[in-house]
């Protein structure tokens, strides 16, 4: 009955998606928000998506004009809530939201939310409190914000299954392949080193380290020169769809050194093309991941713990074999077509709510 109520194109709920949306320009990381306000305006929804400026004095003056001018042409606000000093944005379109009178739903992203929440519990539980309904990509967030009095339903963060070709690998070879944005969150710097010790008993061992520069890569080609390890490691910048699959291709296992993480797009893009997993295992990743089925997990920050999984699956092609046929069908969880009615049902379930705010300590779980 619920999916009845949004079943035709003049009953579809008109959406508008609200967060930083620069992956939609070249050479920006395609976030969440990026692909799910395209899938939503290709299955038909009346959608506006704001904003695409990679700066946030200016995405928040954008912002703030659309919902403004678009007020009463949105019945379901779609927030993405980063916490940082994004939250100030976030603070101001759900109060723009609330006073329209619109549904909002509240998606939290980034590992690093339940320490902001933390830091600002006062302010945190204000502007989630507008919220209709708060959504996480993972358990790890769900019980951080269930522990502020509020509830929280999962649903997993979405990739075109599709567009992933995938290869069983077996018989591994120490390609190592990273992707993610140079940044001190996500330790590059890990990589290398792993790399620099692997390479003491697989001398031929390579990596490729794909990603923006936030800061970091300068750094990094340094420590590569002075170890003298250019011809194994290559750092090819930002890679799009296209020379994101030709690198995954050519690559064998696929490492994960956050510091901090939680449901990342990179892990599931890698287990749709095959490649076995080795991770950190910090903030959501034990949600996303079991060790020795799904992938390889070692602690934060451990080169050594990292670089012995390497050697397993260097010396044991079942168990290569076995995650990376796991990897697959955990990626292939997450794909349009299974993410698309999670996200129907919730609004569906907003449009016949009755009439009246909920609280937000009040919240099903979806």
């Amino acid at each position: 009955m619920l999916m009845q109520a949004i079943a035709t194109a003049e009953e579809k709920p008109r959406l508008c998606f609200v967060g930083p949306l620069a992956g939609s320009r070249h050479g920006y990381v395609v976030t969440q928000g990026v692909w799910l306000s395209r899938h939503f305006r290709d299955a038909g929804y009346d959608v506006t998506a704001v904003s695409v400026s990679p700066n946030r004095y200016v995405r928040l003056l954008d912002i703030t004009w659309t919902l403004l001018l678009r007020r009463r042409r949105i019945d379901i606000m779609f927030l993405h809530v980063y916490g940082g000093p994004s939250f100030v944005v976030e603070d101001i379109a759900s109060l723009i939201g609330s006073r329209s009178g619109q549904r909002i739903v509240m998606m939290l992203h980034g590992g690093s939310m339940p320490e902001f929440m933390a830091s600002f519990p006062r302010w945190t539980r204000r502007v989630l409190k507008r919220a209709d309904a708060i959504v996480a990509p993972s358990a790890f967030l769900a019980r951080a914000i269930e522990r502020h009095g509020l509830r929280c339903g999962v649903i997993p963060n979405v990739i075109d299954i599709a567009h992933y070709p995938s290869r069983l690998r077996r018989a591994v070879a120490p390609r190592l392949f990273w992707m993610r944005s140079f940044h001190a969150v996500y330790n590059p710097l890990m990589a290398v080193k792993v790399l620099e010790r692997l390479r003491t008993t697989h001398p031929e061992a390579t990596l490729v380290m794909g990603g923006q520069d936030k800061g970091m890569q300068a750094e990094m080609e340094r420590y590569v020169r002075d170890r003298d390890l250019g011809d194994a490691v290559r750092l090819p910048g930002f890679l799009d769809m296209e020379r994101k699959l030709r690198e995954g291709d050519a690559a064998d296992i696929f490492i994960n050194t956050n510091h901090v993480d939680n449901m990342p797009v990179a892990i599931l893009e890698a287990g749709a093309m095959g490649l076995p997993v080795v991770s950190t295992t910090v903030g959501g990743i034990t949600d996303l991941l079991k060790d020795g089925e799904t992938a390889l997990l070692t602690p934060d920050d451990d080169v050594e713990a990292m670089v012995e999984a390497i050697r397993r699956l260097l010396r044991d092609p079942d168990l290569a074999g076995r995650l990376s046929t796991s990897g697959r069908r955990l990626a292939e969880r997450s794909d349009w077509v299974q993410v698309r009615p999670q996200w129907e049902a919730l609004f569906a379930s907003l449009l016949v709510r009755a009439d009246g705010r909920e609280s937000g300590s009040d919240h099903v779980r979806h």
